[in-house]
């Protein structure tokens, strides 16, 4: 355990670094090509490598820490229900999305993201759904108190705002990728709202909501309670995500950006961070207490305890 404890802040720290670095690249070295006219050839080359390979390193290194960050928590039957779902049905939404335009209207990638799946998609791609499709279910799940046998309407209340969040943070990361100097993706089409089609918005919120809800089904006999300090990883992901992209959307785009940013903060940085705090410090049992696991089916054998369980037990 204290070696998956290492491993995940390792990966988490490095993810957060990468982001920082590539921020510093995109809005104040490139802009000022004196800077890179000054470096030595050695800084030359790294500073080549960091343009070419640095979408991607911040990207796996994300996906890496919150892979083994859930595992760690949530034991490796949720972390794989969770996983699989999230990368195939968003890999697939993608690929129909670059090849047809449903659901997010029609556009392609550019380079910078790493090797394309069937020359559309890069491998990229499926994995920061999954990364931050995790983050932003496990917030609204604790913000909305959904353990083993909560009522239908908690769960979908909390897959409809994990499924916000995670289009909220698409408000700053799409202008910053795709109307920025250094452009990662393209709309082939005239966008409504700031230059994306709504129907791109849209698109974010079913394919979301698909593969979260996968996930959910197949978590509903898997006790699952985070405290405050267990849901740190996961706002860290989701801040220095919409940092990213709201630097760059704020420091590269005109002033009217300020709208979707403020948009943003509303509906994604705020209540995630209410959801973080409103976890408590402590691991509150009486949430999973025997009484109220009695009245569900019991997980099936199969499934193994995850550590949550175990604590909240």
């Amino acid at each position: 355990m204290k070696q998956l404890i290492i491993a995940e802040r390792f990966f988490l720290t490095i993810h957060v670094i990468s982001t920082l670095f590539g921020l510093a690249g995109l809005l104040i070295v490139l802009p000022n090509p004196q800077i890179i006219a000054n470096l030595p050839a050695f800084g030359q080359t790294v500073f080549g490598w960091s343009m070419a390979g640095g979408g991607v390193a911040y990207i796996v290194f994300g996906a890496i820490a919150v892979a083994l960050y859930a595992y760690r928590t949530l034991g490796l039957w949720a972390t794989a229900t969770f996983m699989i779902p999230a990368v195939f049905l968003s890999l697939g939404s993608e690929l129909l999305g670059t090849s047809t335009g449903f659901p997010f209207g029609h556009y392609q990638y550019l380079s910078g993201l790493g090797y394309k799946i069937g020359g559309l998609v890069p491998f990229t791609i499926p994995l920061s759904w999954f990364y931050m499709g995790l983050t932003c279910y496990l917030l609204a799940r604790k913000g909305f108190k959904v353990v083993v046998g909560s009522s239908w309407f908690r769960h979908w209340a909390a897959l409809a705002m994990s499924a916000i969040l995670l289009t909220a943070w698409d408000l700053v990361l799409d202008p910053a990728m795709s109307q920025a100097p250094v452009k990662f993706w393209e709309f082939q089409e005239v966008g409504e709202f700031f230059g994306m089609p709504y129907r791109n918005l849209i698109g974010w919120m079913g394919t979301a909501a698909v593969f979260m809800s996968v996930g959910a089904i197949l978590w509903r006999r898997v006790p699952i309670v985070l405290s405050r300090p267990q849901l740190t990883l996961p706002l860290i992901v989701y801040l220095t995500n919409f940092v990213f992209g709201a630097a760059i959307t704020v420091f590269s785009l005109d002033a009217r950006f300020l709208f979707p940013v403020s948009l943003s903060i509303a509906l994604g940085v705020i209540p995630a961070c209410v959801f973080w705090w409103t976890a408590g410090p402590t691991l509150p049992t009486e949430e999973n207490s025997p009484r109220e696991l009695a009245s569900v089916d019991s997980p099936p054998s199969d499934i193994p305890r995850t550590p949550a369980e175990i604590l909240a037990k």
